[in-house]
């Protein structure tokens, strides 16, 4: 969660609504812990995981923009990067541990070769699980979590109750998303994963970064040639005079860009750098009503202990979500794709929602789709780099029996066109509206009742 909302709750004395549900959802667990209800307390553990990751995030998240602001990275570098990294420890490390915890029951009965092989069968589906972790997350984050916010809005915000995005967010994030995806969907109908492809996720996502830099830089480039236009023109030159002007100098510049930088010239708010965020002075924990003021000592110990923390609860996370599994017989790919997708969200959806309330509506989505993209680049790269180590460099395969792992299919398709389905909603007026949360709410159903047909086996009747 960013610092603004945090210190909003400070102000306030802490969450106490946060506060309320993770009491009740403890005393809870506790009490099933009793009871001969297995299943209850594995589900109700996911809940429990998920507060504290979010706790753990949340103080990462505000000594990653303390370090990002004292360094001088620019807001929409830091926010790919740090930003993203705070977000998204918990798929990181949920993915590491659904390879590692599988490799490691592997069988070591037989001979080297038996036991090679019985590795890389144990890495394979151990992987499958952190392509459904990942991808179920990131239909969470494209679908559910702009419709959270978008109600979250229409509630608290009654006069503008839309999300309004901008053109910029949808023409490079959205596009750079559908980029990397249809990259990892390439990937996916081999059959078979090589390290080397992991590589190739990591160089898009420094090509996406330099992109990142470049369009700040040329940001500032237009917002000065503005800015200099209308000291030597004046603010009543009209919008067409100013783009053709402009474009004598090489300078190309949108129409809705000059009428929105002559408001801010009349306003004497017209800045020529890239806004960025004040550092906060404190790091909100337990909640908020706990706040550590943040030095190059404290940011870094705060990122080290978040980092641990988080790594903990998502061993637990993967261990509940296996457990699940076997409880209910079915395979890990179909519950790894809602359960620990979801569990691993949850920073997202807090940094959206504040995003939102702060009236940053095109953080809010990008927020969403610069973490699909660290997902898709970094969390599924390096799992599969720690698998191809453990098993001696060899290929990880997403077949079972000769077969695709059940749901792999169905998800291919479901995420590119769900994708974009949700792209286009977004675009119509470039707005979201209560109405559109009800339709992406819809989708999502749909993506759950996917899950639940293959976890019954009856997609595998359908040929998906």
């Amino acid at each position: 969660m960013a610092s603004g909302e945090t210190a909003e709750n400070n102000e306030d004395g802490g969450d106490w609504i946060g506060l309320f549900v993770a009491v009740a959802a403890i005393a809870i667990l506790v009490g099933l812990y009793f009871l001969p209800w297995h299943l209850p307390f594995l589900l109700m553990s996911v809940v429990v995981i998920s507060i504290v990751i979010w706790q753990a995030c949340d103080p990462f998240a505000d000594a990653a923009q303390w370090i990002g602001t004292t360094l001088g990275v620019p807001g929409s570098v830091r926010g790919a990067t740090l930003d993203a990294v705070a977000s998204s420890l918990p798929e990181l490390f949920s993915g590491i541990f659904f390879v590692v915890l599988a490799i490691s029951e592997a069988s070591t009965s037989g001979d080297a070769a038996a036991q090679s092989l019985a590795r890389q069968a144990a890495g394979s589906e151990g992987f499958g699980s952190t392509i459904a972790t990942c991808a179920g997350s990131a239909v969470y984050n494209m679908i559910l979590i702009p419709a959270i916010v978008t109600m979250t809005i229409a509630f608290y915000r009654r006069s503008r109750p839309t999300i309004d995005v901008e053109d910029e967010v949808l023409a490079r994030d959205g596009v750079w998303f559908l980029i990397c995806e249809l990259a990892l969907l390439v990937f996916l109908f081999q059959n078979v994963m090589y390290w080397w492809m992991g590589l190739v996720l990591i160089g898009m996502y420094i090509v996406y970064i330099c992109q990142l830099y470049r369009d700040t830089r040329v940001f500032q480039k237009r917002m000065h040639a503005l800015k200099m236009y209308f000291e030597e023109h004046g603010a009543d030159a009209t919008t067409s005079e100013v783009v053709s002007g402009l474009a004598a100098q090489n300078i190309k510049v949108h129409h809705l860009l000059v009428d929105n930088s002559r408001a801010e010239f009349r306003a004497g708010d017209l800045q020529e750098e890239e806004e960025e965020e004040d550092a906060p002075d404190g790091a909100g924990v337990f909640f908020g009503f706990l706040e550590i003021p943040l030095n190059h000592v404290t940011a870094w110990a705060i990122i080290l202990c978040s980092t641990a923390l988080a790594a903990g609860a998502c061993y637990f996370l993967v261990e509940a979500t296996r457990g699940t599994a076997t409880e209910l017989g079915i395979p890990t790919f179909f519950v790894a794709v809602i359960l620990a997708a979801a569990a691993s969200s949850v920073p997202d959806t807090f940094l959206s929602v504040g995003s939102a309330m702060r009236g940053d509506d095109s953080g809010a989505v990008s927020n969403a789709f610069g973490s699909n993209i660290f997902d898709i680049c970094i969390c599924l790269s390096v799992p599969l780099l720690v698998n191809s180590y453990l098993v001696g460099w060899g290929p990880v395969s997403l077949t079972q029996d000769g077969e695709p792992i059940a749901g792999l299919v169905g998800l291919r398709i479901s995420l590119f066109v769900l994708t974009g389905i949700t792209l286009g909603i977004m675009w119509h007026n470039r707005q979201l509206t209560f109405r559109k949360s009800l339709i992406l709410c819809g989708l999502y159903a749909l993506f759950i009742a996917y899950a639940v047909l293959g976890s019954l086996g009856l997609l595998e009747q359908l040929g998906m």
